[in-house]
């Protein structure tokens, strides 16, 4: 039987998870009572918007402090270029209001620092990692692992992108990268160059890991890390597993806030 929380136009609109076994209307109701925030509005924010959108998730927030600019287009497509100019966070909320009525968007304005990220996480049951940079990876990872807030993780990188899901009680980020590579050994896209359609691929796998993980459906890739290759079409399986001697998650952890951590250069934890 429908669930007698969800009215008329919700049936039909998510008649196609309704109809599913795994998911049905409890899976529904679960996606449209569930509050996901989405750090960054860029190439990988865009699909995890859409898709989550479309899904019904009930709350999405959305942090990121950039403005749309022409060569963004080329792959963060929930902007137009009427957009250019206009705080990445307020094009997205648009567009995610007009595909989803259903959804209250709660745009911040704002970068993620060790100032602010306690504020933006608190009250969210899931954080999508869609940053481009070391710094808010690691910040993310840190507070979100300290606050036993499960989050997806990931990035992207000419052809290549990699795809992972932490929860709050396995590994972490730092337990498969302790620090960040030194300043520029990595060069951003801007430097170097994206395949448009990449973050597509990679972001819908963050938006699917975020359903299954609010409905309880399948098996995320807690513990496990994709890598795809869009050259040669190849994804390959990490495993990923705890790391004893990791600063934040370790037997004998030595950060207790983010604000041990250094979040610029090699993102070191401080001593």
């Amino acid at each position: 039987m429908p669930a007698p929380d969800l009215d008329p136009e919700q049936l039909d609109r998510y008649s196609r998870h309704i109809i599913m076994d795994e998911l049905g209307p409890d899976g529904q109701a679960a996606l449209l009572d569930a509050a996901v925030l989405v750090v960054g509005a860029g190439g990988l924010g865009s699909p995890v918007l859409q898709y989550l959108a479309a899904a019904g998730v009930g709350t999405i927030g959305i942090a990121d402090d950039d403005v749309v600019e022409r060569s963004n287009l080329q792959r963060q497509v929930v902007h137009s270029d009427s957009d250019v100019g206009r705080p990445k966070v307020a094009s997205a909320a648009e567009f995610v209001r007009e595909l989803n009525p259903d959804v209250t968007v709660e745009p911040h304005e704002t970068r993620v620092t060790a100032a602010t990220v306690a504020d933006l996480v608190a009250g969210y049951d899931f954080v999508v990692d869609a940053s481009d940079n070391f710094p808010t990876r690691y910040l993310v990872n840190d507070h979100c692992t300290l606050a036993g807030v499960p989050f997806s993780h990931g990035a992207i990188y000419r052809f290549e992108g990699q795809v992972t899901t932490f929860s709050t009680d396995g590994a972490c980020y730092r337990c498969l990268f302790p620090e960040a590579p030194p300043a520029g050994e990595v060069p951003d896209c801007a430097t170097t160059g994206v395949l448009g359609v990449l973050p597509g691929t990679v972001g819908a796998i963050q938006a699917t890991e975020t359903v299954k993980h609010l409905t309880g459906v399948g098996e995320t890739l807690d513990g496990r890390m994709v890598a795809y290759d869009a050259a040669g079409m190849t994804f390959d399986e990490v495993t990923v597993r705890p790391t004893p001697t990791c600063p934040v998650c370790g037997e004998d952890p030595t950060v207790d806030s983010v604000e041990d951590v250094t979040y610029e250069a090699t993102c070191a934890v401080g001593e």
